[in-house]
């Protein structure tokens, strides 16, 4: 990674205090379902946030969720967790995304997607996996806020568009032009802020699973590059994304019938 990357991320406001006893909340190995819902109802606008994620037609509820509680008690506090880091990180940031070709919009729908289709892959068979992969699932993609960012300031927007065209790879161009990927940059964002190890681990090595050093991180790993394939940068899931997801389930032994489930659900 390149030093001017590192610096942003050294740069980064602290977290609020709000995420910090979320966190303290969800650590904790003695806290209980309350606790989680007395910490966020102590925050109105998170609040609204978590309840306007947790109706989205993605998810495929019938009836509307209108209490943390409910949401708590349908999602889990690790997907709840997620939610909630979502919201807070992502008014951390300044977003300009153009250099990828899309806006504001794009990129809350790709997160909202990756998210809803990790939770109903994983939310029955592999709910204990949703601690890390529900955060990760909406937040994996946050690197590239600071890739745009440097290559807006070193004027390299057509570079990185012509790497984009001649690799059709997104993480290729974006270590050819910037020296860093996506997976590379937001696992150093959330290592800077002191997340646990298996998240790190996770973001980190969502390209390369079968190079985490911790056997526990290679499945839900894995599950996260199945995903990042099949709802790629632009959102939209094809036949072709697909196949590219089925290829890294095939490899890794994953569940291919309750992927092909949540997938037809957010197509």
């Amino acid at each position: 990674m390149t030093e001017d990357i590192l610096k942003k991320i050294k740069q980064l406001p602290p977290l609020p205090e709000s995420a910090m006893q979320i966190e303290a909340v969800y650590q904790d190995p003695d806290s209980s379902f309350n606790d989680m819902v007395k910490i966020l109802e102590k925050d109105p606008l998170l609040t609204a946030d978590i309840l306007k994620a947790a109706n989205s037609p993605l998810y495929g509820f019938s009836r509307e969720i209108n209490a943390i509680s409910q949401a708590v008690g349908l999602f889990g506090m690790g997907t709840v967790r997620g939610f909630a880091l979502a919201s807070i990180v992502k008014k951390s940031f300044s977003l300009d995304l153009s250099p990828y070709g899309i806006n504001n919009d794009m990129f809350s729908a790709l997160s909202k997607k990756q998210h809803a289709l990790v939770t109903s892959w994983c939310i029955r068979k592999e709910n204990k996996l949703l601690g890390v992969l529900s955060p990760a699932a909406f937040l994996v993609e946050i690197g590239k806020v600071l890739i745009a960012q440097q290559i807006i300031a070193e004027s390299k927007q057509e570079e990185f568009r012509d790497a984009l065209a001649e690799l059709g790879d997104v993480e290729a161009a974006e270590r050819q032009v910037v020296g860093a990927d996506t997976p590379e940059v937001s696992a150093t964002i959330f290592k800077q802020w002191k997340f646990e190890e298996g998240l790190v681990d996770v973001l980190g090595h969502c390209m390369e699973p079968e190079k985490s050093e911790n056997p526990d991180d290679v499945r839900p790993a894995a599950i996260l590059n199945a995903v990042r394939l099949a709802v790629p940068i632009n959102g939209v899931v094809t036949d072709a994304s697909i196949e590219s997801a089925k290829e890294i389930i095939a490899k890794y032994d994953l569940n291919l019938e309750t992927f092909e489930t949540a997938i037809e659900n957010i197509k």
